[in-house]
């Protein structure tokens, strides 16, 4: 009640800001209230709030209790984290959010859907026989209850590995090897007469030898998984049928039995009497009720949900599915795969460019569009073939830089990287753990030494190629001022890091975990990712989109919290801006040091300490500015990140290569990376008269420019407005940038951006409501409720007891209270009319207080997006397919066109393949009929109609708009709609 009742105020704030009504967000807070005294009160070591066994609840009785899904809950949790942050610090500790483990829960829950919808699919292509099979072995009704069974069967096995062998948050890829385990185990035990397949002549079994078909090593070529994973996973699962269920394994070759047969039993076990009949419902018994006793006192989800279809729970769909329908409003959460980027079903051999698998060409059953499980296989099978093959130490060619410089560093980069990387990737050294917690202990430990490995062999490779093209740049060796760059090399340790994260899909140690361990901020690790992806040339394209992704969670909002290395750059790039930034107290503290990181995760591996190791970053005296969480984890100096970017649509969205262009700087000249992390008082070296600073603050701005551009477009896009809105509001972005930086400390760019919408609508007298943009905005791919839902305020007119207060307001007060104050000068000094035309110059006379940042680049015109990413698709004609943006999708399924286009997910005819697709749209367009453009894409001579005039033939025109004269329209307060 305590928690309910100093929280309650926020429920009205929450109605009109997500167009619900008052009983819908009581209800989401009733919610929201009971998961945190949940999750919280059972952490805090407070007796009085220990509950017994049977007064515990559990997030699935929660959401039946208020009627809702899990979907709706994920989506809105957000914000209440964020808006009842302050309460919850009060009542619970500074590591409530830690303890509270929302971003876990949500992950997890993203990875058990896709697992579950794996499984789905794998039973039902394995074991669901056809009716005449089904008759000749029992009544219709009886076995598909009994398959529904082993189906149940299956699942509690899954999950009784994951509660005993596996972390509580195993990451996707480990999970996916577990479920293949159990894809084994059902293989060698469920009765033959309930198999859709024969194990001799069947397409999903190609891996073969002279004692029968290879059963792991076939389905390790159906999910690109590790064979020795697998082996090493199914041990665990065998084990456990041993010790829950009391079951006696006997070696399968010693076992006669007709589910055995033309299979390889060499290495298998066999559980006599596991699936049969008599025994067989008993079995299911015990694993319910073991998973119950593992579980009973989390509060966690019950994760036998996933395996009932007919739970409302689940709601109209999954975060990980392609739609959901979330408060009225359709989004879209899944990737559009590339017309290049299929794989074959998980369950057949993959076939890459028509490779053979054992004589046997492509999959029988037709190719799919990829899921996030075969995705994040795949991944991991790049990372296993490309990266662990590698040496552990520095290479020769490194070595040859590391030693170049004015003192050899070799040792200090080694020692470096083993401590930063064990700091990310901590082993437990708890001996006082039993029975399956120490198993599953030992089982961490073993992941975290890996994962540690592989981070390790992938920076030595991304820094041998960088170092190989700095040489080139500076057209010499010696690379000292880089090379002992205390920032530079943790920033490569955690790009390094987290796409070994990344890869495995953790639903742990989710960014900005690696930033926190390192003791960097998300402005450093901003400076190093367009390099990486530049000088890995073997990055999966899943990997390069997922480093573009984090570039763009960077831009938009994390390299403008409190405590980022920004405004220490800022503040010598525009002296202006310092009393602002001391005001709220804004700047980065120093890094913690690399011997105080050693200190706190007990290191000692033998590797000498260099005493110079710190001698350009750190000082003795900061050894006291490391932070530590209350779990033990390194944190960094700056605040916890309150970006909750849904974890799911980050995992799984897809970011347009067009995007990752955008952002890649290359209108300004190529700086060394030395002078992108060398002092920022420094001088630059490619001259100019311009400090490292000031250079870097000119790159930095120009990426924020380029992002808002895109993002402008697509929402001047779906609200139909005109070419000159979109001008308009390009060029007032850019000014408030320029001009008004402050406006952007501790904020989120979308939110300048949705207020730039707004008052440039209100200067062309166009009726376009806030409620109008906000439910726009959240359609968008980038789009989330918490973004105009907690805008951050600074309310400095009202102290109290001496200290600054600080508050979460909605977009409509921000607008009011900070932004029009902020920016009424700015329009009041420019005719926006003006930019209908092409704008070139930045004004010269102004009183901003922040002042132009000296050398900065003019403002220019909205700048020119090419479309998107066309890629070819026929190695001998000239045939490319784009991925369409949804404003044009209408366009191009109208009734008059849609015979001639065949849209991305869409097919001219049910389970038609892309080939016939392609045919059937040449047919058509080839047809005598009366077109005004034919297009012969078999004739290599004929010309090629580019996306851009596709595009432009298609483009939605909202009719030209005029900016109204006077600025004072757009400086009346808007009201919050109800």
């Amino acid at each position: 009640m305590k928690l309910f009742k100093e929280t309650k105020h926020l429920v009205s704030s929450n109605v009109s800001a997500a167009e619900r009504t008052v009983e819908e967000a009581e209800r989401f807070w009733f919610s929201f209230v009971l998961y945190s005294l949940n999750r919280l009160s059972e952490k805090g070591g407070d007796s009085a709030q220990q509950k017994s066994d049977e007064n515990r609840f559990t997030l699935c009785q929660i959401l039946r209790a208020t009627r809702l899904n899990i979907v709706y809950f994920f989506e809105e949790l957000p914000q209440f984290v964020v808006k009842a942050g302050l309460v919850l610090t009060n009542m619970y500790g500074e590591d409530w959010e830690t303890r509270l483990e929302a971003k876990e829960m949500q992950a997890n829950f993203e990875h058990l859907t896709l697992i579950s919808k794996s499984y789905k699919r794998a039973f039902r292509e394995l074991f669901l026989s056809s009716d005449a099979n089904i008759g000749k072995q029992e009544s219709a009704t009886g076995a598909p209850d009994y398959l529904s069974k082993y189906h149940r069967f299956g699942w509690l096995l899954f999950l009784a590995l994951r509660v005993h062998a596996f972390s509580h948050f195993a990451d996707l890829v480990t999970c996916t090897i577990g479920f293949v385990s159990v894809l084994a185990i059902l293989i060698l035990h469920v009765p033959i007469c309930y198999r859709n397949f024969k194990i001799n002549d069947s397409p999903h079994f190609v891996k073969k030898g002279e004692k029968g078909v290879d059963l792991l090593a076939s389905l390790c070529n159906m999910y690109d998984a590790s064979e020795a994973d697998l082996r090493r996973t199914l041990k665990m699962t065998n084990k456990l049928m041993e010790d829950i269920l009391k079951k006696r394994p006997c070696p399968a070759s010693e076992c006669k039995t007709e589910t055995l047969e033309h299979i390889d039993t060499d290495g298998l076990v066999y559980f006599d009497g596991l699936l049969e009949e008599q025994s067989f419902l008993s079995n299911l018994s015990i694993l319910e009720n073991d998973y119950d006793d593992a579980t009973r006192n989390r509060g966690d989800l019950d994760e036998r949900l996933f395996i009932n279809e007919e739970d409302s729970l689940l709601g109209f769909g999954s975060l990980s599915g392609e739609d959901v329908n979330i408060s009225g409003i359709k989004r879209k959460f899944d990737s559009i795969p590339s017309p290049s980027k299929t794989i074959s079903s998980p369950l057949s051999p993959h076939c890459h460019r028509a490779s053979h698998v054992n004589g046997v060409l492509g999959p029988l059953n037709g190719k799919v569009a990829s899921t996030p499980v075969s995705t994040a296989m795949t991944t991991a099978k790049w990372l296993r073939s490309f990266i662990c093959p590698l040496p552990s130490r520095p290479s020769a060619e490194l070595q040859h830089f590391l030693s170049s410089c004015d003192k050899d560093v070799t040792n200090d980069v080694i020692r470096r990287a083993h401590i930063i990387l064990e700091a990310i990737f901590p082993c437990s050294h708890d001996c006082s753990l039993t029975g399956s917690l120490r198993s599953a202990n030992l089982m961490d430990n073993t992941w975290m030494e890996q994962r540690r490995l592989e981070a390790l062999k992938l920076y030595y490779r991304v820094l041998e190629a960088m170092c190989t093209a700095e040489a080139q740049i500076l057209r010499a060796p010696n690379l000292t001022s880089l090379l002992t760059n205390e920032r530079f090399h943790r920033c490569m340790l955690a790009c390094s890091a987290e796409l070994v994260l990344a890869t495995h899909k953790t639903a742990t140690m989710l960014f900005p975990t690696v930033l926190g361990r390192t003791g960097i901020t998300a402005f450093d690790l901003s400076k190093v990712i367009e390099s990486f992806i530049r000088h890995e040339k073997s990055l999966p394209r899943e990997l390069k989109r997922h480093l573009n992704s984090l570039e763009e969670r960077l831009l938009e909002s994390m390299v403008w919290d409190k405590g980022s290395s920004l405004y220490n750059t800022l503040i010598v790039a525009r002296p202006a801006l310092s009393s602002e930034i001391n005001r709220l107290g804004l700047l980065a503290e120093p890094m913690p040091s690399l011997d105080a990181i050693a200190m706190h995760i007990n290191f000692s591996e033998g590797i000498p300490t260099v005493p110079s190791l710190q001698k350009h970053e750190t000082s003795p005296s900061n050894f006291g500015s490391l932070i530590l969480g209350q779990n033990g984890d390194v944190r960094s100096p700056k605040r916890l990140c309150t970006d909750y970017r849904s974890v799911l649509v980050e995992r799984n969205s897809f970011t347009s290569p067009v995007k990752d262009r955008l952002l890649a700087f290359s209108n300004l000249r190529k700086a060394p990376l030395q002078s992108v992390f060398a002092s920022p008082t420094r001088p630059n070296p490619v001259g100019g008269g311009e400090t490292c600073a000031e250079t870097g603050i000119n790159i930095f701005f120009s990426k924020i420019n380029k992002l808002a551009a895109v993002r402008i477009n697509g929402m001047v896009e779906r609200l139909q407005l005109s070419q000159e809105i979109r001008e308009s509001v390009y060029f007032l972005f850019q000014q408030i940038l320029s001009q008004r930086t402050s406006l952007f400390f501790n904020h989120h760019i979308d939110q300048i951006i949705l207020c730039c919408l707004y008052v440039v609508a209100k200067l062309s007298q166009l009726e376009l409501p806030f409620k109008e943009i906000t439910s726009n905005y959240r359609k968008q791919l980038q789009g989330r409720p918490e973004v105009y839902c907690s805008v951050f305020v600074d309310r400095s007119s009202t102290q109290q007891n001496g200290r600054t207060r600080q508050d979460h307001v909605g977009i409509v007060a921000f607008y009011n209270t900070k932004f029009i104050p902020a920016i009424k000068h700015l329009l009041e000094e420019l005719d926006l009319s003006r930019t209908t035309t092409r704008t070139t110059q930045v004004p010269e006379s102004n009183n901003s207080n922040d002042g132009p940042c000296p050398g900065s680049p003019k403002v220019a015109s909205f700048p020119s997006l090419p479309d998107m990413s066309p890629m070819k698709v026929s190695a001998k004609h000239n045939v490319y397919v784009s991925p369409l943006r949804a404003s044009k999708m209408d366009a191009l399924i109208s009734h008059s066109a849609r015979s001639y286009y065949a849209c991305v997910g869409e097919s001219t005819h049910a389970f038609q393949s892309p080939s016939k697709d392609l045919t059937a749209i040449n047919n058509q367009l080839n047809s005598t009929r009366n077109i005004r453009i034919k297009l012969k894409f078999d004739d290599l001579e004929g010309g090629l109609v580019s996306d851009s005039m596709v595009a432009n033939s298609l483009y939605l025109q909202s009719g030209s708009h005029t900016l109204a004269s006077s600025p004072g329209a757009a400086l009346k307060s808007e009201q919050p709609e109800s």
